[in-house]
Parts: C-alpha cells; sequence; structure tokens
C-alpha cells in the first residue's frame, strides 16, 4: 500500500468536514455585567460567553463574537451577518421583526426589569413617582400610561453610570434597568451596596433570555438539548455569576450577608419608631 502524500493528507485533514464548523454570535456593545459586557481587549465575557462556550464544546462546534449597537443586531441577523442574536426574546422588537421567521432558544436565564429607589422610598405609592431615570432605548412597562398623561417625567441617561448617579443624587424619584446589572454595578464597580434598592411593590416586568437565529433551527433545538442534559452546569453557572440572585425577592442580586445586614437595619428602625397613639 502506497504511503499518502503529506499535500494530499494535508488537504484531507483541512477539508471543512474536518475542521470544527464556525457560527458568529451577534451580541450586545455594551456593559452588562454580569450578563455579559466586553473587556478593555474588547472579549466578550460573562455568564452568557461562559453558557455559550461550554454548548460549542460540547457540540464540537466553534463560536465567535461580535458586539455590535443594540440597534444593529437585528439587521444584522436578518441579512445573514451573525448566524444567532444574544440576548433575544420573541416578545421583543415585534415591529420590526415582521415578516422574519426566527427559532427561538428555551429559556436561558431569568431577569427582572424594575424601578430602584433610595432604601427610605422602598413601599411608596406608584404616585410618589413624579420623575423617573432611564437609559436610551429602554421601555419602562407598566408606567406607560402616566408617562402618557404626563404624571410621570422621564430623565434619559446614555448609560448606566450617568442613570445611577442620577438616582443616587435624588434628581430622580428612582431609576429603571435590569436589578441584577443595577445592583451588580453599585456593589461592585460604584462600591454603594444598598444604595439604591429594588421595589418590588411598583410595577416590574419579568423575562427571560433566548438565544435566536434565522438560518440555524437545528442548532437552536441542539442548544435546548443541552440546556437540558447540562441544567446543573448551567445552574452552577447562575450561581456563579450571581445572574438570578435573590429573583423572586426585593433583594435581588444582593450576596446574602448584604441581604442580612438590611435587614437587620430595617429591623433597627421599626424598633425605633413611635408606637402609635389611640385617641
Amino acid at each position: 500500500m502506497k504511503p499518502v502524500p503529506l499535500c494530499l493528507l494535508s488537504a484531507i485533514l483541512l477539508t471543512p468536514t474536518a475542521l470544527a464548523q464556525s457560527y458568529v454570535v451577534g451580541v450586545e456593545d455594551l456593559p452588562f455585567a454580569p450578563h455579559y459586557s466586553l473587556d478593555a481587549q474588547g472579549d466578550y465575557r460573562g455568564f452568557a460567553r461562559e453558557v455559550l462556550d461550554a454548548f460549542a464544546a460540547d457540540s464540537g462546534i466553534s463560536l465567535s463574537y461580535k458586539a455590535l449597537p443594540v440597534e444593529q443586531l437585528l439587521p444584522a441577523l436578518q441579512r445573514g451577518e451573525i448566524d444567532f442574536k444574544y440576548p433575544d426574546s420573541p416578545h421583543w422588537a415585534q415591529a420590526q421583526k415582521a415578516g422574519m421567521t426566527l427559532h427561538y432558544s428555551q429559556a436561558v436565564v431569568d431577569y427582572v426589569d424594575g424601578v430602584l429607589v433610595a432604601p427610605q422610598r422602598q413601599g411608596q405609592a406608584l404616585e410618589g413617582i413624579a420623575r423617573l431615570a432611564m437609559v436610551q432605548g429602554w421601555t419602562p412597562r407598566g408606567y406607560e400610561q402616566r408617562i402618557d398623561s404626563g404624571q410621570i417625567r422621564l430623565s434619559y441617561s446614555d448609560d448606566l453610570r450617568q442613570m445611577i448617579r442620577q438616582a443616587l443624587k435624588q434628581d430622580t424619584d428612582g431609576a429603571y434597568f435590569n436589578v441584577v446589572v443595577a445592583t451588580h454595578y453599585l456593589d461592585n464597580i460604584r462600591a454603594r451596596p444598598g444604595a439604591l434598592v429594588f421595589d418590588p411593590k411598583l410595577p416590574h416586568t419579568r423575562g427571560s433570555f433566548h438565544l435566536s437565529s434565522a438560518r440555524q433551527p437545528e442548532l437552536i433545538a441542539r442548544f435546548d438539548r443541552f440546556l437540558g442534559e447540562h441544567a446543573a452546569q448551567v445552574a452552577a453557572l447562575k450561581d456563579k455569576h450571581r445572574v438570578e440572585a435573590n429573583l423572586d425577592s426585593e433583594y435581588i442580586g444582593l450576596e446574602q450577608w448584604k441581604v442580612d445586614f438590611l435587614e437587620r437595619q430595617k429591623a433597627k428602625a421599626g424598633a425605633r419608631a413611635p408606637a402609635s397613639s389611640t385617641p
């Protein structure tokens, strides 16, 4: 048997079937830690990256990440410039998606969008919100009617940092954002844990982040199988990045010791409050 010439062997090994198939995930070019962000070198980092990388390793494919401004992701997906979009949801941008056939994965991670207020304002009625800080491009679900009637005025910021600064200076009555992301920023970047807290009594929205694709339905189905078969691994990544921490309480995103501290502070304040007198 003749040996295979080296040049022919190299050609065989480098055929597309011998290489891992490569796909491009379109991601948002904005800081949204702990879910995702870009580091100083422009590399995609965070919970989303680790979940998607784990899926790629399990499936024998190669994923690269293309960060784009949020408004450019859907057109890029439609033109085939990216194979996937993350995050996405069938409930988002429905008018812009008219006529498109998109395939969505199962929920990857749950989230809550709502209003963060100074601790002393927590529990106030909706009527107490007259000025609301917002990041450009966000829609404050549950507040539309009062905004349209002029009962709530919006104060727009270019980014989370500016919005949080407005709320801390009490230029507004609260700030509307993803609660875990805003809390992570306060805890780890601004170093002001508990300076603003989520108010669960005010209108808020619960939803999920999904992976979407226009042309790769079979990979979306494979990703769904990965989420089911590796549920424990995904749950461990959620715990590591705290993307669903205390999602069902007023202390969304806070570490447990901070929750305990705030509860002690609340109990002390209650003990100091004078008892109401009856006539």
